[in-house]
């Protein structure tokens, strides 16, 4: 007899206060963070298209001195004879800002203006020669280190063969420059503000408000999980925030499903241990009734007596069962070698199959078979099965004719025991098909709580065996489980063998 009455299911009502997270200041969450990247993105932008652009404004600027000084040297080239004045070419030196213009042909070169020349001149640079490259690397260079520089800068007179030359500070240049650098940072600055704005309204209201609803109904849900009302509402659409709210709300139903079946079992196994103790107790008064019956001189009840002893040993297990399952502590399997077939036929008379309701249990299974179980649990497996089995048939109304017949069947190949059990039943329905193995899931008939099949597949496992239902193409059910013998230790082998 087991000590039921020692195994009891507690519950504790505590109240879980859980701490509500704080939420984010704007900075530190996903709007600030999000605003804050875009503006920088945007400058980092603007940075890579102000570079060209300065160099463009610089090789302009040039061209535009160039022009100026262009014209002035072909008036000037135009009157063959004349020398203009000193005070009209410092006059024409300071319209075009230069220290000097030279108009160059194939065969000769004219002074237009000029005053003081420098000794030297620090860079000379050609308008129609630059590469985009050398543009840029020539604006960076007078950008940061230009000012105090005296530089010649030389282009075509539109298209003509003529050549015009200056020379020039590039004071100015630089100056014009920095205004223009200046122009375009404020500038960046203005769009890059305008852009994260309207980058900012349109995600949030795309993204950060679905991910904040989705966040306070998490933690809302996670305050009371079991509360139906606390389950997300998602919102239509095919996009990813969208299916992620479908996810996420049937995953909170499940999850409530999930509890609400937890609940049962608890529930469940303080019912069953509550009413163990009085259970234990009627099935002692019947063992003691059945220990006298063995010592009665009858050969019919010599007979039973053996079977009612095991009966009553195997019922006060099964008093356990729904609880043990509840708990999920299934005791470890108790292997050794069991004949196989002596087992099933207790199976057999324990499910006392009424003689007339045509049902017929046949074994097949050769004497000499041996499997490495726990015999009590492969007990509990198989007949599981099997009472299901009995339990299909006495259901199944139909009038096919075929014979009602439940076999099992086992065969041995290697260290692999591989145990059928086949029914002409109507088979399993597909509800129960979906959830086979599931505790109250899993049942093929109306009441059950599909109990069975989930702790046969739980004993099998501890054994490191499979379970599974198999397809075939008559009517019924076969469930096929495979156990595989231990691993023997070398030096049990070698010991074994000596002797």
């Amino acid at each position: 007899m087991t000590e039921m009455q020692d195994m009891t299911v507690g519950t504790t009502d505590t109240t879980v206060v859980r701490k509500q997270p704080a939420r984010a200041g704007f900075f530190r969450g996903l709007s600030g963070k999000l605003l804050f990247l875009t503006v920088v993105f945007v400058m980092l932008a603007e940075v890579l298209i102000f570079v060209p652009s300065v160099a463009n404004m610089r090789i302009r600027w040039l061209e535009d001195r160039l022009n100026t000084a262009a014209a002035a040297g072909v008036v000037v080239d135009g009157l063959q004879d004349v020398q203009l004045s000193r005070p009209l070419q410092e006059e024409t030196l300071m319209a075009t800002g230069t220290k000097a213009i030279v108009l160059r042909r194939k065969d000769e070169s004219r002074l237009i203006a000029a005053e003081d020349m420098p000794p030297q001149v620090d860079a000379q640079y050609d308008v129609a020669a630059m590469t985009p490259f050398s543009a840029i690397c020539d604006a960076f260079d007078t950008l940061l280190f230009g000012g105090d520089k005296v530089v010649r800068i030389y282009g075509p007179v539109g298209d003509s063969d003529a050549i015009i030359e200056v020379v020039m500070e590039d004071a100015s240049l630089r100056k014009a420059m920095l205004i223009y650098s200046r122009n375009v940072f404020f500038l960046s600055i203005a769009i890059s503000l305008f852009t994260a704005a309207l980058i900012f309204l349109a995600i949030n209201r795309l993204m950060i408000v679905p991910i904040r609803r989705m966040t306070a109904n998490m933690q809302d849900f996670a305050v009371e999980p079991s509360d139906p009302a606390r389950v997300l509402e998602p919102a239509l659409g095919r996009d990813e925030l969208a299916v992620a709210g479908q996810h996420l709300s049937a995953m909170q139903q499940q999850l409530q499903k999930t509890l609400k079946q937890q609940k049962n079992l608890a529930d469940l196994g303080l019912a069953v241990s509550k009413i163990n103790h009085d259970m234990r107790n009627i099935l002692a008064s019947a063992q003691l009734i059945s220990d006298r019956l063995a010592d009665v001189d009858d050969p019919i009840v010599k007979r039973f007596a053996p079977t009612l002893l095991r009966t009553i040993d195997r019922a006060v297990g099964y008093t356990t069962e729904v609880l043990s399952y509840g708990r999920t502590t299934e005791p470890e399997p108790h292997r050794r070698f069991v004949r196989l077939r002596p087992l099933v036929s207790d199976v057999g008379e324990m499910l006392a199959i009424d003689p007339g309701a045509g049902i017929e249990f046949h074994i097949q299974i050769p004497d000499d078979l041996q499997i490495d179980a726990d015999s009590e649990q492969l007990f509990r497996v198989v007949h599981n099965i099997c009472r299901n089995a009995v339990q299909a048939l006495m259901n199944d109304h139909a009038e096919s004719g075929s014979p009602r017949t439940i076999s099992v069947s086992a065969l041995r190949t290697g260290s692999v025991v591989s145990i059928s059990v086949d029914d002409t039943g109507p088979g399993m329905p597909p509800k129960a098909r979906e959830n086979l193995f599931a505790a109250f899931r899993g049942s093929a008939r109306s009441g059950g709580t599909g109990l069975g099949l989930a702790i046969a597949r739980e004993l099998v496992l501890a054994h490191g065996g499979t379970i599974a239902l198999v397809e075939k193409a008559t009517p019924g059910t076969l469930f096929r489980i495979e156990l595989p013998d231990r691993p023997v230790p070398l030096d049990a082998f070698r010991s074994k063998a000596r002797h």
